[in-house]
């Protein structure tokens, strides 16, 4: 059974407008994919402790001893075995939530989701896919803010670390620009987040 994981980091719960674009996109995929698990971490609801001296000398004492089936690699293990993964999270500062980062350091584990060899850094994830979702109160697809958006690019990267070998973006921009239909903008990104669950 092939297993999607939803990574929920919109911090604003139901009332947000990536949980929305999400949920939309999970409906559509859940129905093109019946016989897909969809597993959702709720990172709200699971807080992670970010990663303290204290954490760190943990983990590191726990991989030196081999002891990667410990409870602290669950999420890196989860997001490894995934076959397709999405995070959905909004626009902050440039990029998204602390709280997402928090996680992705987790999930970058060494001998889980990607190794050295004798060629180099291999990703080891299974997944195919990965999907941002997410929504911005300004338009950075603009060649003149396109710079400025860090939270794609730095998934991106990511996914090559990894050994996930597509990115993909669903996104609703200017939602907070009063010269902007917003709601026409994300009635857009919901149409899209339906097409694309089917093909997901």
């Amino acid at each position: 059974m092939p297993q999607l994981l939803f990574v929920d980091a919109c911090v604003r719960g139901a009332e947000s407008r990536s949980r929305m674009l999400a949920e939309r996109f999970l409906s559509s995929y859940a129905a093109a994919n019946p016989d897909a698990a969809i597993l959702h971490r709720n990172l709200m609801r699971d807080r992670l402790e970010p990663q303290y001296p204290e954490v760190l000398a943990r983990r590191d004492a726990l991989a030196a001893a081999g002891k990667l089936d410990d409870p602290l690699f669950a999420d890196a293990w989860q997001f490894a075995r995934a076959d397709r993964i999405v995070l959905a999270a909004p626009f902050w500062e440039l990029s998204f939530p602390a709280i997402l980062k928090i996680y992705l350091e987790r999930v970058s584990m060494r001998d889980i989701t990607f190794g050295y060899e004798e060629s180099g850094l291999v990703g080891r994830c299974r997944a195919e896919k990965l999907l941002l979702v997410t929504t911005r109160g300004g338009d950075y697809s603009l060649p003149e803010t396109e710079w400025m958006e860090m939270g794609a690019r730095q998934l991106k990267a990511l996914c090559a670390m990894f050994g996930i070998p597509k990115f993909e973006l669903l996104c609703a921009e200017g939602l907070d620009d009063e010269r902007v239909d917003a709601q026409a903008r994300m009635d857009e990104a919901l149409a899209r987040a339906d097409a694309l669950g089917k093909t997901f």
